[in-house]
């Protein structure tokens, strides 16, 4: 019989990659459009490999894995994984770390420098008649500013390389998973967090989503922050406490913010960060184009080739 790869959830439409890499060890690829819990484990109860998105796959979905080898998942996180309860059942948990670098820098920077210059506000008054909006709209020269950039990870360092040729002050860098040497050697200067609010001109954040990174930006930390800043986040919502980010941007605490990711997608009609005007939103859309989504739908495939051939994982999260 051949090995069943289940897709969790159907978001690509088209799974002929998939079935391209997993034809070398004749797999058939199940593409589902999971929602309920109930119906999911009982579904999943067949599957060899898992191809994951979104779904929420906890330690109850994962008790019933009886034949499942591997949990791949399509992304850089895995907050959405038990992987305690994967390792404890034997099944590998696997990412794709590396496929969307380019394009959340790219947005990063598109996002800080929209917030800078202040151009969606200036788009929309533009089109209803509004001219000569800088009593209204005040923007600052960036050269000799100061970015601060949370998370020095692959995203991180390569937005820190495209802003540095901003003639910006210097970057000041918090990772605590980083060798200060490292940052030091790569033209960045280590922090300590409060350090790096208090001097930042632009906060980015490029930290994954951990228990101590939940909630790390909140109504405290926004306090330290200069009233002139601005805050990127193109990593997690749930890094950032919303409802403190709301009540900073209304209050003046921070002068503008550009998110892609929120604490909860997409948001309600009545979503107070719909009303405001200090903030960009974009649909958390910073990992997208055609060739990083091949790219990601190829290495998580590859994921899952492996294991079924005998072997570790490319990108292995945990070990069994």
């Amino acid at each position: 019989m051949k090995a069943q790869v289940y897709v969790t959830d159907d978001r690509y439409n088209d799974y002929g990659i998939e079935r391209e890499i997993l034809a070398e060890v004749d797999a058939e690829v199940v593409v589902c459009d999971l929602h309920d819990p109930v119906a999911a484990k009982e579904r999943l109860a067949k599957a060899d490999a898992i191809l994951l998105n979104l779904f929420n796959m906890n330690r109850d979905i994962i008790s019933g894995l009886k034949n499942c080898r591997v949990i791949s998942r399509y992304g850089v996180g895995i907050d959405n994984v038990d992987v305690t309860a994967a390792t404890k059942a034997g099944i590998w948990v696997a990412r794709v770390p590396s496929y969307c670098v380019d394009e959340v820098a790219v947005h990063t920077v598109g996002l800080l420098l929209a917030a800078i210059r202040r151009i969606p506000a200036r788009d929309r008054a533009v089109r209803t008649g509004g001219w000569n909006l800088q009593d209204t709209q005040k923007a600052h020269r960036m050269a000799g500013r100061r970015l601060g950039i949370i998370g020095f990870g692959a995203v991180g360092r390569e937005v820190h390389k495209r802003l540095s040729t901003f003639q910006l002050a210097e970057t000041l860098v918090y990772d605590p998973s980083k060798d200060p040497d490292f940052v030091r050697e790569l033209g960045a200067e280590p922090v300590p967090l409060e350090t790096l609010l208090k001097e930042s001109d632009y906060v980015s954040i490029h930290a994954p989503l951990s228990d101590s990174t939940t909630g790390l930006i909140d109504r405290e930390k926004l306090a330290l922050m200069k009233p002139s800043a601005i805050l990127v986040n193109t990593a997690r919502g749930k890094i950032v406490k919303q409802p403190d980010l709301v009540e900073a941007l209304r209050e003046g605490v921070i002068a503008y913010a550009a998110l892609d990711v929120l604490d909860s997608e997409p948001p309600v009609a009545d979503d107070p960060l719909l009303s405001l005007d200090n903030i960009i939103l974009s649909d958390h859309c910073a990992y997208y184009s055609e060739q990083s989504i091949a790219e990601l739908k190829a290495k998580a495939a590859y994921n899952i080739l492996e294991v079924l051939k005998g072997r570790s994982p490319v990108y292995p999260v945990n070990a069994v």
